[in-house]
């Protein structure tokens, strides 16, 4: 099969024969994929040292000016598996209600697997990501979760979102990294590798080829 070197983050395998409307649609299915893997892990991170996030309303107050306001914290609604330790997320973002060193063992451990998974490394290792490899990737940080925090997380909670695939990127640096599959371009030798043609078109039908191909938008 025919290996594209996606600008050197990772390796993708395809046939001569697809066209490239089907390879342009898995190669950003991939990319978008490794990023929203890199947001989780990043997420998981701070609920691993601070706990969940505050309800919107709430983010930046004090538990004084929560009570001042008169609003409704449900937080302890969702508590970590073998309980908390306090540890203020000092922009207030988050309850300051993290896992015990345990549960963060189990988030550290997974977030660690999931980060070579999509590492760079993983050209050098001659690793091919598929949709089936990141799919298990999610699978691992989700399940990671549900032992943390077993009676779940609420849905604006970050990490929530991600898993839900339901987050809003909109004005947000991360949204601007995300490529939509209609904007995804992919060129080879300063050529556009175009829509409504094959790939053979543009790299012959040697099932052995290897190219290295840049990505924009």
């Amino acid at each position: 099969m025919v290996v594209l070197n996606v600008g050197h983050t990772f390796l993708f395998e395809t046939l001569t024969s697809k066209s490239m409307d089907e390879v342009l649609e898995a190669v950003a299915r991939i990319y978008n994929t490794r990023l929203r893997i890199e947001r989780l892990c990043m997420a998981m991170e701070q609920l691993a040292m601070h706990g969940i996030m505050k309800p919107p309303n709430m983010h930046g107050l004090t538990p004084d000016q929560v009570a001042e306001l008169k609003l409704k914290d449900e937080s302890s609604t969702y508590y970590p598996s073998g309980g908390s330790e306090e540890c203020p997320d000092a922009i207030g973002l988050r309850v300051g209600q993290a896992p015990i060193q345990k549960m963060k063992d189990v988030f550290a451990r997974t977030i660690a697997e999931a980060k070579a998974a999509i590492s760079k490394d993983q050209v050098k290792r001659n690793v091919k990501l598929s949709d089936a490899m990141l799919s298990d990737v999610l699978d691992k940080l989700r399940g990671a979760v549900m032992i943390v925090y077993p009676m779940g997380l609420p849905k604006y909670e970050d990490v929530q979102a991600i898993l839900d695939d339901a987050e809003d990127l909109s004005g947000k640096q991360a949204g601007k990294e995300v490529i939509p599959v209609e904007q995804m371009q992919l060129w080879w030798a300063n050529k556009e590798l175009q829509r409504g043609r094959l790939l053979s078109e543009f790299i012959g039908r040697n099932e052995k080829t290897k190219i290295i191909c840049k990505v924009q938008r």
